[in-house]
């Protein structure tokens, strides 16, 4: 069975948000028209709260951009962004919602970030996204959304690690590109690693073809 899946398709990664992707908009509409040809649509949501450790204001004496050590995972210093009951942390309001069936929180835990749709980054804490995806026998996973080169690259890895056989809808994806090459890099490596990449026509194509 095959699954879409949208990664933190939110308001504070469009730009005008806190953390904005550059052209993180554009992936929207090619959200809503890949919604049309899937019988099972997930999402992920960014859903920090106030004091999470990943925003640089919580660390005085740091500032955006600079990495720590917390609790032996290194952790990259963020804007405020996808507060909890925040608008910023909402969908964008162009993206059709009316057919996600189940969305998935991260970053909840104020000590600990999560850039996979599946885990903490430290790997202990599941979102609950590996047994959906179980429960609805997928097989294939189809991964779009925000950005390339954190939550989306590291999403993609952990569905491989579990099992998943992953495509990346490239179009459907925009980068943070924090460092020149983020983005082909963090694509090589998805792609090294078993990732088809695959653009979103080719994927309406695939569809109509599985069905």
């Amino acid at each position: 069975m095959d699954v879409l899946l949208l990664v933190d398709l939110q308001n504070d990664f469009l730009p005008g948000g806190t953390l904005p992707v550059t052209n993180g908009d554009q992936v929207i509409d090619i959200a809503n028209q890949l919604q049309q040809h899937f019988d099972t649509t997930l999402a992920t949501q960014d859903w920090h709260p106030p004091q999470h450790a990943s925003f640089a204001v919580n660390h005085p004496g740091h500032q955006v951009g600079d990495v720590l050590d917390l609790h032996g995972i290194s952790q990259i210093l963020w804007p405020v962004h996808c507060v909890q009951q925040t608008v910023g942390a909402e969908f964008a309001p162009q993206l059709d919602t009316t057919g996600i069936q189940h969305i998935f929180a991260k970053g909840t835990d104020p000590d600990i970030d999560s850039y996979s749709g599946f885990f903490d980054n430290g790997g202990q804490r599941s979102t609950g996204l590996e047994q959906c995806l179980r429960h609805h026998g997928a097989t294939r996973l189809f991964v779009m959304g925000l950005a390339t080169d954190y939550c989306v690259q590291f999403t993609v890895l952990d569905s491989l690690r579990l099992g998943f056989d992953t495509i990346l809808v490239t179009d459907g994806c925009r980068g943070v590109e924090r460092s020149a090459g983020d983005c082909h890099a963090a694509l090589t490596k998805m792609q090294s690693c078993g990732t088809l990449l695959m653009p979103s026509d080719r994927v309406i194509q695939e569809r109509h073809t599985a069905r």
